[in-house]
């Protein structure tokens, strides 16, 4: 009989607890749409047909945030990002030299007019942009942990804690102002924390969503390169494609047409000799 009533208090009492729920949510992020249009509340300029000048000159750099230090994507894994951002770029044989550009030299809401100034600082074609977004979100009493002593039961009570992570690189061209494309890279974490160590398992699961998402991202930013290489070869009126003066690699050629000149030139080759021997 004791056994039963312990039990009907524990159900009791989680019912209780679920409907005493109090949510709360922390939220920070960068944004590269309010870096580049901050006053055009939801209007962007057309953009002008970019002409990308082989081999590319690339920069990657994080756009600035307002979020509070302790709270932010930290210095160390954004580095760690950057560079490794850097190495799949350079896995191309269509991009020059990277250049990874400081946070100080970006300006809150800086615009187009800031990028101009770090394009021709560092002489670049492209830049690449990453930003960020999480949000945490905890929801008091929906889970709490039941516990049998030998008094019979008591209940923890629980906070359940999702942690939604973006991290997101947009590859601009400077001088027509188009973006290319973007490469997004998420995460969800879901977990279960009592309030003893819940700020532990926030921070915990913070830096586990920015190392998953970033993860996601790269996986994203092989796909989009390649993808992006194949459209401005389909789509010549949509990107003008110009070489740099002593600039001989593949860049956006079709393999098929390296091909056929290569053809070409074997078969005017093997004319030259053919007519030479005959005289």
């Amino acid at each position: 009989m004791n056994t039963l009533i312990n039990i009907l208090g524990v159900v009791i009492l989680l019912s209780l607890s679920a409907c005493s729920m109090h949510d709360r949510r922390a939220h920070f992020s960068s944004s590269v749409y309010e870096y580049l249009y901050p006053d055009q509340e939801g209007r962007i300029d057309s953009p002008g047909i970019p002409t990308l000048s082989l081999p590319l000159r690339v920069g990657i750099a994080f756009v600035p945030d307002n979020t509070r230090t302790n709270y932010r994507f930290s210095e160390k894994n954004r580095m760690d990002l950057m560079n490794e951002v850097a190495r799949h770029f350079k896995q191309h044989d269509y991009v020059k030299e990277i250049e990874l550009i400081p946070s100080a030299y970006l300006t809150p809401k800086g615009g187009f007019t800031n990028l101009d100034q770090i394009g021709t600082m560092y002489h670049l074609d492209v830049i690449a942009l990453l930003s960020y977004d999480q949000t945490q979100f905890t929801a008091e009493g929906v889970a709490s942990f039941a516990y049998w002593t030998i008094i019979g039961a008591y209940i923890v009570p629980g906070e359940k804690n999702d942690t939604h992570t973006m991290v997101d690189a947009a590859v601009y061209d400077i001088r027509s102002r188009k973006m290319l494309f973007r490469a997004p890279g998420v995460s969800h974490i879901k977990g279960l924390a009592t309030p003893v160590n819940l700020q532990e398992a926030l921070t915990k699961n913070s830096i586990a969503g920015f190392q998953q998402a970033s993860t996601n991202l790269i996986e994203n930013l092989d796909r989009q390169l390649e993808l992006f290489k194949e459209r401005a070869k389909a789509a010549p009126e949509e990107y003008k494609i110009v070489r740099k003066a002593g600039y001989t690699g593949g860049g956006f050629i079709d393999g098929w047409y390296l091909l056929f000149f290569l053809l070409m030139g074997c078969l005017g080759l093997y004319a030259t000799r053919r007519k030479t021997d005959e005289s």
